[in-house]
């Protein structure tokens, strides 16, 4: 069973607000027939200036980073709120092949998938080219949201 026919089948709705992947978890999701019936939008704020128009709080950016699980929490809260959608997910993170540093290496990236009864935030550490890193980013984001579903629905 797809991502969508999962949806479809539980009656839920689908947020997510990207930003190293630049809308490929949207792109994924919408690749399935139906989609339209469980996916209510999809953002991409690539810019630290995008993620607090959407909500994010300028200071959660300067304290932590926008690569960071307190960012990544408010970006799917953000959007929550924006859709009222029953599962926001956000993603932010270093792809590379620059950007990177000690702290935050190239691979770096957090997700938080956020639910009308459950929040749970993943940090990855992914290796390979900027590709990689997103194409690795959207598969385990899709399989997180597909346990999620499972878990809390």
């Amino acid at each position: 069973m797809n991502i969508v026919e999962k949806l479809s089948e539980k009656g839920l709705t689908l947020s997510v607000v990207e930003s190293c992947t630049g809308g490929k978890v949207a792109a994924y999701i919408t690749d399935f027939a139906g989609s339209s019936e469980v996916f209510t939008e999809g953002v991409v704020t690539y810019a630290n200036e995008a993620k607090v128009r959407l909500g994010v709080p300028e200071d959660i950016i300067n304290k932590y980073g926008a690569v960071s699980a307190e960012c990544a929490k408010e970006m799917a809260s953000a959007v929550k709120r924006r859709t009222g959608s029953n599962i926001a997910v956000s993603t932010t993170g270093i792809a590379g092949p620059g950007g990177g540093t000690d702290e935050k290496p190239v691979g770096l990236v957090y997700s938080c998938i956020l639910t009308d009864k459950s929040e749970k935030i993943y940090k990855f550490n992914f290796d390979g080219s900027r590709s990689d890193v997103r194409n690795k980013t959207v598969e385990a984001v899709v399989n997180n949201i597909m346990d999620t579903v499972e878990r809390d629905y």
